[in-house]
């Protein structure tokens, strides 16, 4: 079932002659999910979902279903010069009723007012439709003074999002464009950062070079702005991967979170420090939900099969796994997990094909030997070998490791091991919970070979108080008493006639803000905005249909009369409340 506080934004379709424009459109549809992210308790589904469905010509109500939301957002960007037209709907993901629409037509440097004004109204429309959750009163701060900056910024992050080495490097060049339009762009300097570190952990890039200019980057924007979730962020990947000071990547990554609890990346970097520290229970949780915000993400999905996998549960491990590689083939960290399924659920016949012209398949057959088959040698020329390829330090899966382990040499085994750790790579931070390395428990002094400084007693909650912020926005006595105000100015006022009423219009009149009028109409009437103005719609409209004063009006003019402004809307709400179509009912209560 969709989670009704719940929204896809699709990437919004460029509608201009330039095909550059591409990278503008999708730079502004990935802003407005980051901004929609910063509201708690709204579920926004993320870029590489969304993304999913760019260009292709699927049935709204089948996204909606792929994706479990009940509303898709959709939209087209028109940029001609210095100016900027956006136009936006958002669907109903049940019927496919267009329920909101709206044209925006402004001045290209005003972009950043109009980014916040359309996330603002496409979540207060979703508020209204589907019940109360807070919004703050801005979800988009401008980042920089230059819109030619933030214009470099856009294509630097299409290019980044290539993940590949030119693509990296692409992405540098622009954001180096922005900084030289705008020497206070923090989030340039951030998104450099992030460039640098991911070419220096990749080998993209001398490791030493790479990381001087990822700390530059660092410096500069740190004293720009410390405020932005990226600052935290970018102490995590030194503290997780390079250091395995897994008490300091915690408190870093609780800082991205208490800044957006919905940030992808700090959600994803908690999952992995708990599968690290063992603390499986804990990690399950946020690998759903980011499967809940992600669901189209084969990272994600590979990083739930790494867990059961690591628990011990390779049937349900395989079918995650699978499923990472349906959707991205060629993550080949998947292609690594699904072998060691197979190896570990004895698959021979399918292991054997699914291996079948992939690299390192003497290795793997080894291992597959070695794990079922009880042998327990390894060939010289293996060896020979594995002394070459242990200089790699990207290699993706230690398999010289995993083979020693399971075999007569458990002793070079843990040597290996004991290096690897020393040298904090990334490859082995698993190792406590690695099966393969089973073996290696055994062996005096395996329980030193790192010590976590982070203990599950350090832990606490990373979700914020549900609670707060909203159970104590107005209490039982302030509710009764409003409650009766707002039923007197509906019945004296007839408000609801005006096709154009809003939230913040009722909120004027009862002298409150937004977010305690949408709370209390939830709280006093169990409904949200929309289902409580149109009940009142259409109680006049049966009112009025049946005055033969008006038998020379249409029925949609009556319910234009009663204040609703959409026959579409009219329609369904009627259907959904009485059980027939508008025509029945009529035909069914006339004299």
């Amino acid at each position: 079932m969709n989670n009704q506080k719940s929204i896809a934004v699709l990437p919004f379709v460029n509608m201009s002659n330039d095909i550059d424009n591409e990278y503008f459109c999708d730079g502004i549809t990935e802003e407005i999910i980051n901004a929609l992210t910063k509201i708690d308790k709204l579920k926004v589904i993320a870029r590489t979902s969304s993304f999913a469905f760019k260009g292709k010509d699927i049935d709204i109500r089948k996204i909606g279903g792929q994706l479990g939301v009940s509303t898709i957002l959709e939209g087209s960007i028109k940029k001609s010069r210095e100016r900027v037209r956006i136009t936006a709907q958002l669907i109903d993901v049940e019927d496919g009723t267009h329920y909101w629409s709206k044209k925006f037509d402004r001045r290209l440097m005003d972009i950043f007012d109009l980014e916040d004004e359309i996330s603002l109204t496409i979540a207060e429309e979703v508020r209204n439709n589907f019940g109360h959750f807070e919004i703050q009163e801005h979800l988009i701060e401008q980042p920089t003074s230059s819109v030619d900056a933030y214009q470099m910024y856009l294509k630097g992050r299409s290019f980044q999002l290539k993940w590949t080495p030119e693509g990296l490097n692409q992405a540098i060049n622009y954001y180096n464009k922005a900084i030289a339009l705008d020497k206070n762009y923090a989030k340039a300097y951030y998104a450099n950062l992030q460039c640098y570190g991911l070419s220096a952990m990749w080998g993209y890039i001398p490791y030493d070079e790479a990381m001087e200019s990822a700390i530059n980057n660092l410096l500069m924007a740190k004293e720009l702005d410390a405020s932005l979730p990226e600052y935290p962020l970018s102490y995590v990947g030194k503290f997780l991967w390079g250091e395995w000071d897994f008490k300091n990547a915690y408190i870093h990554i609780k800082k991205v979170l208490a800044i957006n609890p919905n940030h992808i990346d700090g959600l994803e970097a908690l999952t992995e420090l708990f599968i690290a520290l063992g603390f499986f229970d804990m990690a399950l949780p946020y690998a759903k939900k980011l499967l809940e915000v992600d669901p189209l993400s084969a990272n994600n999905h590979y990083t739930l099969a790494h867990i059961h996998y690591f628990q011990g549960l390779f049937d349900k491990a395989l079918e995650n796994v699978d499923y990472a590689l349906a959707l991205n083939p060629e993550l080949e960290l998947a292609h690594h997990l699904k072998c060691f399924c197979l190896i570990w659920l004895n698959k021979k016949q399918q292991f054997q094909e699914f291996i079948h012209n992939t690299s390192l398949i003497e290795e793997k057959n080894l291992l597959f030997s070695l794990v079922n088959e009880k042998h327990t040698e390894v060939p010289h020329q293996i060896i020979e070998k594995w002394s070459r390829l242990s200089k790699d330090k990207t290699m993706l899966v230690p398999y010289d490791v995993f083979i020693l382990a399971n075999s007569h040499q458990t002793v070079t085994a843990f040597s290996l091991l004991k290096e690897m750790i020393d040298q904090r790579r990334g490859q082995i931070i698993n190792y406590r919970q690695d099966p393969f390395l089973r073996p290696l428990h055994k062996i005096n002094g395996f329980t030193d070979l790192h010590r976590s400084n982070l203990s599950s007693a350090d832990i606490t909650s990373t979700k914020k108080d549900e609670e707060k912020g909203t159970a104590n926005v107005l209490d039982k006595d302030q509710i009764k008493k409003l409650k009766g105000k707002l039923l007197s100015y509906f019945k004296e006022d007839e408000p609801f006639l005006n096709p154009q009423l809003n939230l913040q219009f009722v909120a004027q009149v009862l002298e409150l803000n937004n977010n305690k009028i949408s709370f209390l109409i939830n709280q006093a009437f169990d409904v949200n905005f929309n289902d409580f103005v149109n009940s009142y719609r259409l109680k006049h409209f049966k009112l009025i249909a049946l005055d033969s004063n008006n038998s020379h009006l249409t029925i949609l003019g009556l319910a234009y009369d009663s204040g609703f402004n959409s026959k579409t809307v009219f329609n369904t709400y009627f259907k959904k409340i009485e059980g027939v179509t508008p025509r029945a009912w009529m035909k069914a209560n006339s004299l």
